[in-house]
């Protein structure tokens, strides 16, 4: 079972700062690309930014400049740092990764959410 656990939402002053990790843990064979997503009250889940292994990224246009994704693949965790935020960056942050897992007859590919965190930046 693999589980994919989100930290780091809070609530913030519009212009401010925060570090969101995913910390990924399970029957993991390797971890291929990673994302972080977000959604909105009312709206639909949106793709903030992603890497992969190689630590090739990219990102949203609304972020980018103010958003970065890295990832740590010794501690299978991925972060994003978020600056200069907006209220507009309010919403729930969920990670999301493809992951080869072991199986009974060898490993085979998933992709995986977290629960998400909460990120309220205020005005």
């Amino acid at each position: 079972q693999v589980q994919l656990v989100e930290s780091g939402g809070a609530l913030v002053q519009a212009g401010g700062s925060l570090r969101l990790s995913c910390a990924v843990s399970g029957s993991i064979f390797r971890i291929n690309d990673m994302a972080w997503y977000r959604q909105a009250p009312g709206k639909q889940r949106d793709l903030v930014a992603t890497i992969s292994r190689g630590d090739s990224t990219n990102y949203s246009d609304s972020v980018k400049g103010r958003f970065t994704i890295a990832r740590d693949n010794a501690k299978n965790t991925v972060y994003l740092q978020m600056n200069a935020l907006k209220p507009e960056d309010t919403a729930v942050y969920y990670c999301n990764a493809d992951i080869d897992v072991y199986g009974p007859f060898g490993t085979y590919a998933n992709n995986y959410w977290g629960q998400g965190t909460q990120v309220t930046v205020s005005a």
